[in-house]
């Protein structure tokens, strides 16, 4: 009989905490803190969360009545460390040393692992992350930007982007690995990568503003204009950063970030939300188009995935504009859980090595 693994998953985000307790594949216990403001100001900084949230975790294994000494392994969401291949990995020192630099302020992610080192040594057990924010697999060729000293950057959704094109393979009957993809992670955030063989070659830099405006981002804008408004004395730089990540792209045309509620605007009649609509779905298709590029047009599927690929309106701009290039699969949502609990039972299961950071 195949041994049944029980994995603990602990994903952070800016303002909630979720933690899921797999069997192999199944999700047993799963539980979802909302943090308030108050309570996250109280705590000073990101990594001052770290107690708060890890009480969280204890406190869900208690009330589903799950001992620490009956985990094989814990799993934290990876953070902003430094460019790593796609994988799973041990959290080892030097993991958790740049985990716990200025860079963890930045994202809540940081302490999915921070946490899950903490609860492995009160367990016994080791813990990993699965495909960080930084998987780097991009080639010298798509590393230049334009400017000796500003390399472009691969910091993206790996997580659910190699998810689903592990998915996509296995449902066109063909291994991730032997096969050319474009996957769009479609939410608050849009990252678009062009998947080679197991590897992506290519990616829009989803933190520092490139590729597509999203419903609060306000994607690759003329550079010259920026540069206008941050010398203009309009602008504070904080200001900025948030029209960058925050307040810009549909937010900033609609005041909302809410796909479903650009809907409702177009249901009534509304024929400028139509047209924000289309433009975000425009921009995620030339950037599939670029991404088509990057593999020299021979793409077996383009994958659609995230929020924003549960509207059929939305994906079905995308299609009209795509569609001749390859069949396209639709996995809306964002199953980083699942993910996470997949990466971690391939290493379990002897299927692949854990990688050292």
């Amino acid at each position: 009989m195949d041994k049944t693994y029980r994995i603990l998953i602990i994903n952070p985000g800016s303002t909630s905490t979720k933690i899921s307790i797999y069997e192999n594949e199944a999700e047993k216990y799963v539980e979802t803190w909302r943090h308030s403001r108050s309570e996250l100001d109280a705590a000073g900084s990101v990594t001052g969360q770290k107690g708060m949230r890890t009480k969280c975790v204890l406190a869900t294994l208690d009330k589903y009545d799950v001992p620490l000494s009956s985990l094989d392994a814990v799993v934290g969401r990876g953070g902003l460390v430094r460019p790593i291949e796609s994988g799973t990995y041990f959290i080892n020192d030097d993991m958790l040393r740049d985990l716990e630099s200025a860079a963890a302020e930045v994202h809540a992610s940081c302490l999915g692992g921070i946490i899950a080192d903490e609860i492995s040594k009160q367990a016994g057990i080791k813990a990993y992350v699965v495909d960080p924010i930084v998987v780097d697999e991009l080639e010298q060729v798509a590393k230049l930007s334009g400017y000796p000293g500003i390399e472009r950057r691969s910091t993206f959704h790996a997580l659910n982007q190699k998810a689903v094109a592990r998915r996509c393979a296995a449902d066109i009957g063909m291994n991730y690995e032997d096969g050319r993809f474009v996957v769009a992670h479609m939410g608050g955030g849009i990252s678009v990568g062009a998947h080679r063989y197991g590897r992506v070659i290519d990616v829009n830099d989803a933190i520092s503003g490139e590729g597509p405006f999203t419903p609060e981002r306000c994607g690759q804008i003329p550079f010259t204009r920026i540069i206008a408004m941050c010398f203009s004395g309009a602008y504070t730089e904080d200001e900025i950063m948030k029209i960058a990540a925050g307040t810009g792209g549909m937010y900033a045309y609609l005041g909302t970030n809410d796909l479903r509620k650009c809907e409702q605007l177009i249901r009534e009649g509304d024929e400028y939300a139509a047209l924000v609509l289309e433009s975000m779905a425009y921009q995620v298709s030339k950037e599939i188009g670029a991404m088509t590029a990057a593999l020299e047009g021979r793409v077996d599927a383009i994958v659609l995935t995230g929020g924003l690929a549960y509207s059929t309106r939305f994906t079905g701009c995308i299609k009209q504009r795509v569609g001749l290039i390859a069949p396209i699969k639709i996995y809306p949502g964002e199953d980083e859980m699942q993910a996470m609990a997949e990466g971690l039972l391939r290493v379990l299961r002897g299927e692949e090595r854990a990688k050292e950071y």
